[in-house]
């Protein structure tokens, strides 16, 4: 199916997600929690949910704006991705969330699109929003507006704040799919070969809870509630069972951002990266 530009500015119906405790343990599992964050993990506890869980009520209308935008989802990958916290997640509840496609770009060599959504609680009050850049590196070419300047967010030169690691297992895309993301990229081996990749990665949305959790741990105190805003570019990629290594440094109002792994740690793979702390 061929990419379609004139999606711009179409939206989805309103979708609901529904979740319990169980689904909000998953997710924090899926992200590298441990039983030393009880809080996440326990019932009896919450429990607490992290604020990186804003992208699951999402997945369902992802789907349906890229019905809508088309392409090639086999050159698919995921450029970027932001989110903004306006509360935090109950422990359970009902949420609907509504997509538009912000924009399509046209790089020559492929195509980039923007994905908006907000997310409402029960008594319609908004929760979260985020926003998805997507890269269609197979649908470049087709005549349209190249994308404005990318934001740069350069980490400065010293030594981070604080460095938190993180050792991902080889089933780690397999439990974080549970959440919803079922992208064969992630775990078919077949498909991560044709992609060009030699195997299946870890999803970009692993690294980015990973890193969120990192956030919480060193710049939040613990509460979750105390996040307001993550924002990354996913770079390189990253394999299940890779150890990953996050940096932070406090540069004024926002905490400037970057993830290696040890196994290839001159290469970053999440960078430009931001979080923005109460």
């Amino acid at each position: 199916m061929a990419l379609n530009p004139e999606a711009v500015g179409q939206t989805t119906k309103e979708l609901v997600h529904e979740y319990g405790w169980k689904d909000v343990v998953l997710y924090a599992l899926s992200v590298g929690a441990t039983v030393d964050e009880l809080d996440y993990l326990y019932e009896k506890r919450g429990p607490k949910v992290l604020p990186t869980y804003a992208v699951i009520p999402t997945f369902d209308v992802c789907g349906e704006l890229f019905d809508l935008v088309g392409g090639d989802m086999l050159g698919v990958v995921h450029g970027s991705q932001r989110i903004v916290l306006h509360r935090p997640f109950a422990s359970e509840g009902r949420l609907t969330t509504v997509g538009k496609v912000a924009a399509v770009h046209d790089l020559k060599r492929l195509a980039q699109a923007i994905f908006a959504t907000e997310t409402r609680d029960e008594k319609g009050e908004l929760v979260c929003e985020t926003e998805w850049l997507i890269l269609f590196r197979l649908d470049g070419g087709f005549g349209g507006e190249r994308p404005p300047r990318s934001l740069k967010v350069r980490a400065p030169e010293r030594e981070p704040d604080f460095e938190v690691t993180d050792a991902t297992r080889p089933e780690q895309a397999a439990l974080y799919r549970l959440n919803g993301d079922l992208n064969p990229l992630h775990i078919d081996p077949e498909i991560g070969e044709k992609a060009g990749f030699g195997g299946p990665i870890l999803h970009g949305l692993c690294t980015f809870g990973v890193v969120g959790r990192a956030v919480v741990q060193q710049a939040c105190g613990g509460d979750p509630g105390r996040l307001k805003e993550l924002r990354g570019q996913f770079r390189k990629p990253v394999w299940p069972g890779d150890t990953l290594v996050t940096r932070g440094w406090r540069e004024d109002e926002r905490l400037v951002l970057r993830a290696t792994t040890t196994e290839r740690p001159d290469e970053i793979c999440f960078t430009n990266a931001y979080a923005i702390v109460d």
